[in-house]
């Protein structure tokens, strides 16, 4: 690789014998007579390394510098000021402007050449780490574009809000990085609605592999010998289908419901997972909270893991909130957890306000949390049971 070398002398001297110097030492030299001509060149052919006069009129070598410093184009072109100044406080306004290294008048070649070659060296590694951080954030945006590829897939596969006598609203929210959140919903029969929401432990494209699996194994109803009405046995068969030895150390939580429409029974079980919070009552004075879970270890963990399922009667216009634990564990302002008792207060205020929109709830999280983006994925499921 030849390097280019720019000299800016107004001596004609200087120029013409640091020009053969160079030369002779296989660099391609260009030499210009003062700092406003010296800048142009520079911008013209980016050289490596410019070696420039302080004392010039009417733009002083110091100008030079900081404007070739401040051109993000230049700004590892190695900068050496030529000067008679050998004062300490001299040297440290040149390093101030932006200088790498300086040289006495008058100068001796054998130096000449040394800080040349150092000065070179320097520049060519600059480069390298350049042309290395450009390279590593252009992986990194390919990376996000397909982590944001991924998501946009998850997304696809949810489901469709649903309207009528059982309202259902969603809301996927995945963080900065790829989570394993996925819920779904759907008619075992005319009779029987199946509700769940699950999340896979950790982040990535691993996680999120893990959780189109078990959603397509759900929907497909796929589990042998297993009753999808019945959510201990549903629970029960995915601990069996999906032991986290298998999987990448990868382990669930899941919150499974399955709702009898003519009974208004709610038979629900959960594996690790936050519970569902039911608001029974139609106006703020007889608002009723419910915690629905069942305890239990997460998918995964036990071989003979047992699981246990409860019952619940509907009343007319309550409501349902089914969510991941990315919709509490969020920090505050203080760096400490907001956490679930917080989220239910603020899903209260919201029955009791009328505010029905799940994007209005997200929107008093961040209030109150002051997070713009969420450290984890947040998934959320509204089931208002109309009448």
């Amino acid at each position: 690789m030849t390097f280019q070398i720019l000299v800016i002398d107004d001596d004609p001297v200087v120029r013409t014998v640091l020009k053969r110097t160079f030369q002779s030492q296989g660099y391609n030299a260009t030499v210009v007579s003062n700092g406003e001509e010296g800048i142009a060149k520079a911008r013209q052919i980016r050289p490596a390394l410019i070696i420039c006069d302080w004392m010039m009129t009417p733009l002083d070598g110091l100008e030079v510098c900081r404007t070739i410093k401040s051109d993000p184009e230049l700004s590892t072109t190695f900068f050496v000021l030529l000067t008679a100044k050998g004062e300490v406080e001299d040297r440290i306004v040149g390093l101030d402007a932006g200088a790498d290294e300086f040289l006495s008048k008058p100068i001796e070649v054998n130096e000449l050449k040394a800080r040349v070659r150092a000065g070179l060296r320097l520049y060519q590694l600059n480069e390298d780490l350049r042309r290395q951080k450009a390279t590593l954030q252009a992986l990194n945006q390919k990376l996000k574009t397909e982590l944001d590829e991924a998501a946009e897939y998850v997304r696809s596969l949810l489901p469709s809000p649903q309207t009528g006598k059982i309202a259902i609203e969603t809301l996927f929210q995945p963080s900065a990085q790829l989570g394993g959140d996925c819920f779904d919903y759907y008619q075992l029969d005319d009779n029987c609605l199946a509700i769940y929401l699950l999340d896979v432990a950790g982040h990535g494209v691993g996680a999120a592999l893990l959780s189109v699996s078990i959603l397509n194994v759900m929907r497909s109803q796929s589990l042998p010998h297993t009753n999808f009405f019945q959510p201990s046995q549903v629970l029960a068969a995915l601990n069996e289908a999906f032991p986290m030895n298998e999987h990448g150390d990868k382990y669930f939580t899941i919150w499974y419901g399955v709702y009898h429409q003519t009974t208004r029974q709610l038979i629900y079980a959960n594996a690790g997972h936050p519970p569902a919070i039911l608001l029974v009552g139609s106006s703020a004075s007889n608002l009723q909270v419910k915690k629905l879970g069942t305890p239990s270890l997460p998918i995964g963990i036990l071989d003979d893991g047992q699981f246990e399922e409860e019952r619940v009667e509907i009343d007319p216009n309550s409501t349902l909130y089914i969510f991941s634990d990315g919709a509490y564990e969020i920090r505050d302002t203080n760096n400490n957890i907001w956490g679930i008792d917080s989220l239910i207060e603020l899903l209260i205020e919201c029955k009791k306000n009328n505010f029905n929109n799940l994007k209005e709830v997200i929107e008093k999280i961040r209030i109150l949390t002051t997070n713009d983006l969420f450290e984890d994925d947040l998934s959320l499921l509204k089931v208002g049971f109309i009448n």
